[in-house]
């Protein structure tokens, strides 16, 4: 009795596993893998941004809206996380002009650096359909962890750390 008991609660955790695997492989379908695509622009802080082809640290590029709730929850770790590493750069999907993202954050209490992508280009070339997304890009140029919604400032923080290794 006690063998069916445990088989049973295997396979339903073999399944709920099988699930969010089902789940988090249709979400990143379209999303860029190999090579980080070209990322630059103007920051809402007037200075020029260019993603480096070879960074020295691994990089974070996360990008979020401000019309999303999920994001609001994460967007102060991913200010505490810009602060520690001076290449990360997030970018503003979809959340209208300049000033309009700019008025956001001050009224959120917010401050790291953002590349506005109004029309969503930017996110088109990185495959992103929804936010929050946040790419680990490795020393090499290349892509190492995607996150699509909500992920903890620690589980950031480890993906860098592991992405520099």
């Amino acid at each position: 009795m006690v063998n069916k008991v445990w088989r049973g609660r295997i396979l339903q955790f073999l399944l709920f596993v099988l699930l969010i695997a089902g789940i988090r492989l249709w979400q990143q379908r379209d999303m860029v893998s190999g090579a980080a695509p070209m990322l630059q622009g103007m920051t809402l802080a007037g200075q020029p941004y260019t993603l480096p082809a070879h960074p020295d640290h691994p990089v974070l590029v996360h990008f979020w809206a401000s019309w999303c709730p999920i994001c609001r929850t994460e967007q102060s770790s991913i200010a505490d996380i810009t602060k520690d590493y001076p290449n990360a750069i997030t970018v503003a999907m979809q959340s209208g002009k300049a000033d309009a993202v700019t008025s956001h954050m001050r009224e959120q209490g917010i401050e790291f650096p953002v590349v506005n992508d109004p029309d969503g280009s930017i996110a088109r070339a990185w495959g992103v359909h929804a936010v929050p997304v946040s790419f680990i890009i490795a020393p090499d140029g290349k892509i190492r962890f995607v996150e699509v919604g909500y992920t903890t400032g620690i589980g950031l923080r480890l993906r860098l750390w592991l992405a520099g290794l």
